[in-house]
């Protein structure tokens, strides 16, 4: 028998948040192969994709700094088997908003579905924003499991997915290289 095959789409910025509030914000000491393959149990992973806004900058040092760091993001996630979505963000008031990325997950979503890309749709992400998408996969038959965590649940998203889990720092810890 074939092995089923999945898809991890991961919100990256609803996914940094989660993890800095559990104190493990340095991404690049995160271990994403790693972490694919222990979401992934018993499916072959046949994409792992990453959103986020785009940096942009605009000549200030805080915005060369931002997209510097998520320069060598992107590059660590090439490195650890993902593929990277970008949106955009918009500054208004001096905070940056992403835009795009939901509408990104959820094409995304959707197309693995209607192209039968996959079995199984991982979505490590809390946005009850992607339920209309989430509803008609499971409607088309995929199976979508719901990865949050612990601290802040989902519970629309809980509600429905086919499966759910949520993560500890205790499962996130063997994924962190110690720092230098």
């Amino acid at each position: 028998m074939k092995q089923q095959r999945c898809y991890i789409l991961i919100d990256g910025s609803n996914f940094y948040f989660k993890l800095k509030d559990l104190g493990l914000h340095h991404l690049l000491d995160l271990d994403f192969a790693g972490l694919a393959k222990f979401l992934a149990v018993g499916y072959k992973v046949v994409k792992s994709i990453y959103y986020v806004g785009a940096v942009r900058t605009d000549g200030t040092e805080r915005t060369q700094k931002l997209f510097n760091n998520q320069r060598k993001l992107l590059t660590y996630l090439r490195k650890n088997n993902f593929v990277y979505s970008l949106g955009y963000l918009l500054k208004s008031n001096n905070k940056f908003h992403e835009k795009g990325v939901d509408v990104n997950i959820a094409v995304d979503l959707l197309v693995a579905t209607y192209e039968n890309l996959c079995d199984k749709i991982i979505l490590v992400s809390s946005d009850s924003d992607l339920l209309p998408a989430i509803k008609k996969a499971r409607e088309k038959g995929k199976i979508v499991e719901y990865i949050g965590f612990s601290h802040q649940p989902s519970l629309a998203m809980v509600a429905n997915c086919n499966k759910s889990r949520l993560l500890t720092k205790e499962d996130l810890l063997p994924f962190i290289k110690p720092r230098k």
